[in-house]
């Protein structure tokens, strides 16, 4: 059901109160280009990362998240949405290397499957351009919540893409953010209940579909260092379960939390009561999926939005960098023990 353009925007601005975020949106942004394109490397291949611009997250109201702040209040409708995708085909670099793309990522900052934030015409139009364009993709990766989720309309996205030149996935990705129950709904207001997860893996798990699950390591105030890796640990974990229960393939995508402006973060940094987690506590974390049936990507870019002293990299860290760069390609987790063995 689509709604009016005022009840949207009282979401959008109710869901941002909610955590007292103080950003304003990207209303000058053009709205015939992306957002933001990136390209990177996983076990599976080259990646392709593409976030459009259009409406803000309905939902906005994620404690440290900033990134509704990358989009616009209003309606982008899918005249210029359609731009936004012929732009991102015609990118030099995407056309040089189109051949090599194994996976594309599409995001918007939000829910790619809510009709109102993401016309459902461009997506169709996506679809064709990369059955068209990219002849070796073999996973298409949707970002939503999982109440957008519409099993008909998933059906139709995975029909259209056996039509490409090879066979394509479906893979749904979710933002989950924290284990523990208190700290992702209470504290961090994901609005995720683990009930509605499994919910959600049980009606697509059947369909082949792959999901994808992003968590980040110290998300909220108040938490120290060992209690980030702690929760990282519980739900590498509990999806281990999860993807042994359903016969799911999931990956667990792992952010280090940086600190983001406009948001509580962002006070807490000043205040000197909260740091970003350190990369060695990251891969001692992501450690605890070597005996899962998981695959990990530890996600080390913070896409431009960190304050100041606020990212998760500091001074030195290249060589270890370069290792966890090296552990996303290649899922050896050997080379995790180098960082924080």
């Amino acid at each position: 059901m689509r709604h009016d353009e005022d009840q949207i925007r009282e979401q959008i601005d109710c869901g941002a109160g909610a955590t007292g975020k103080s950003y304003v949106y990207n209303e000058s942004h053009d709205a015939g280009q992306p957002a933001d394109v990136w390209f990177q490397q996983s076990h599976e291949g080259l990646e392709l990362f593409v976030v459009f611009f259009t409406r803000a997250c309905r939902w906005s109201r994620c404690l440290g998240c900033n990134l509704p702040s990358r989009m616009s209040r209003r309606q982008i409708g899918y005249q210029d949405l359609i731009r936004q995708v012929d732009a991102l085909f015609n990118r030099p670099g995407v056309r040089s290397e189109a051949a090599r793309i194994r996976k594309l990522h599409v995001s918007n900052n939000g829910s790619v499957l809510d009709e109102d934030t993401f016309s459902s015409t461009a997506l169709m139009y996506l679809l064709a351009r990369a059955n068209l364009h990219l002849p070796n993709l073999a996973v298409l990766n949707l970002e939503t919540r999982p109440e957008y989720v519409d099993l008909a309309e998933l059906e139709f996205i995975s029909r259209a893409l056996q039509e490409g030149n090879t066979p394509t996935q479906l893979e749904l990705a979710i933002g989950f953010e924290a284990f523990d129950d208190r700290v992702r709904n209470d504290i961090y207001l994901k609005g995720l209940d683990l009930a509605v997860f499994e919910q959600f893996v049980s009606r697509v798990a059947p369909y082949g579909f792959r999901l994808k699950c992003y968590f980040m390591q110290k998300p909220v105030p108040g938490m120290n260092d060992e209690e980030a890796v702690l929760d990282i640990q519980r739900g590498i974990r509990y999806l281990g379960g999860i993807a042994r229960r359903f016969t799911a393939e999931i990956n667990f995508h792992l952010n280090p939390t940086y600190v983001a402006h406009g948001t509580l973060l962002e006070k807490n940094f000043r205040l000197g009561t909260f740091a970003p987690p350190l990369l060695a506590d990251v891969a001692r974390a992501a450690h605890a999926a070597r005996e899962e049936p998981l695959s990990v990507f530890i996600g080390l870019y913070d896409e431009g939005l960190a304050i100041e002293g606020g990212s998760f990299i500091r001074p030195g860290d290249r060589p270890v960098l370069e290792i966890l760069e090296q552990f996303n390609r290649t899922q050896n987790y050997d080379l995790l023990l180098q960082v924080f063995g």
